[in-house]
Order: C-alpha cells, then structure tokens, then sequence
C-alpha cells in the first residue's frame, strides 16, 4: 500500500498502545433483484499517538463488524511518521483523488487547527501543533488518504543526510 513512499517505515502492531478512532461510518444499499441490501462500511484511523498511524476500511452488514473489520485492515497497515518534537519537521502537500490537504508545522501551544478526517488522523500521529487545510473533496476516505499522503512524504534532517551522504550540519549549511 505504501510502495510509492521510499521513506515510509512499515511497523508491526505487536507491543504497541494503539488507540482506534473512528472517522466516519457510512450506510451503502446494493439494489438486487429482490430489493435493496444495507450495509455498512467504516474507515478507522489507529495510532500509539508518538509517531506510528494506520487507516483501515471495513465493510459488513452491521456497523460494529464493519469497525472492528476496519480495525484488524488498520493494524496491518502501521506506518512510523517523523515528528520533531509535537509538530511536523516541515510543511508538506497531500492528495488523493479529488482530495488536496496542506499540513504546516505550528509553534508549541497552537494545538491541532484541523478539521474532519485530518484532525482524526494527526491526533492518532501524536501531533500536538500543526495548521492543515483540506481542500477540494471532503469525501473522509480521500481526506484521510490524501493526508496519509502529506504524513508519508515527511522526512526529517537525519534522513535528508543520510540521503544526500552528507552530514547533518551541511544539511542546515546549503
């Protein structure tokens, strides 16, 4: 799932606290020959809130099979996100189909200035201050895939040396 993403660290769920939230539920009917079928389907963020963040869909007949469904695809899809600090190491752009979001590192004590599907996501990162505007779709799947997008371009100063084959003052230096 997050192939594209050279620096996307892939975690396992094993001794981790994660905490679930759940962004959004939605009812979707299929039309068959003898009526219309409910159904239910969930996407769910879950993150140790200190860096590690995974998001999940779920789909079932009723809506607590279809959260925990949703919660079970999350933990497979745990990813480490570089923090500096309670905020971001710097301002980054996502999208996701239709969906564009902008996350900008803030100053301690601005808290989270987000909305929907964004907040939910950076609140399970463990980011604390940080300023986002999501434009475009406010469809939650694409919100939160688009800022899963921004979340995995991120790299910190270690990584942009370690890249570069430089040291970590040169990199402040250029």
């Amino acid at each position: 799932m997050y192939r594209k993403y050279k620096s996307a660290e892939l975690v396992k769920p094993g001794g981790l606290d994660l905490k679930d939230r759940l962004v959004g539920v939605q009812r979707v009917t299929k039309v068959t020959k003898g009526g219309r079928a409910f159904g239910f389907s969930a996407i769910v963020v879950v993150g140790d809130e200190a860096g590690v963040v995974g998001q999940g869909l779920g789909k079932s007949k009723d809506v607590a099979s279809a959260i925990a469904k949703a919660v079970e695809d999350a933990k497979k899809n745990l990813v480490r996100i570089p923090l500096k600090g309670k905020t971001l190491p710097h301002e980054q752009k996502g999208k996701f189909g239709g969906a564009r979001v902008n996350i900008i590192p803030a100053a301690q004590g601005t808290g989270v200035i987000a909305g929907g599907a964004v907040r939910t996501v950076l609140e399970a990162v463990g980011v604390h201050d940080v300023l986002s505007k999501s434009q475009g779709s406010s469809n939650p799947h694409n919100v939160v895939k688009a800022t899963f997008d921004a979340l995995l371009q991120l790299r910190d100063a270690n990584a942009i040396a370690k890249d570069r084959g430089i040291s970590l003052e040169q990199v402040f230096k250029a």
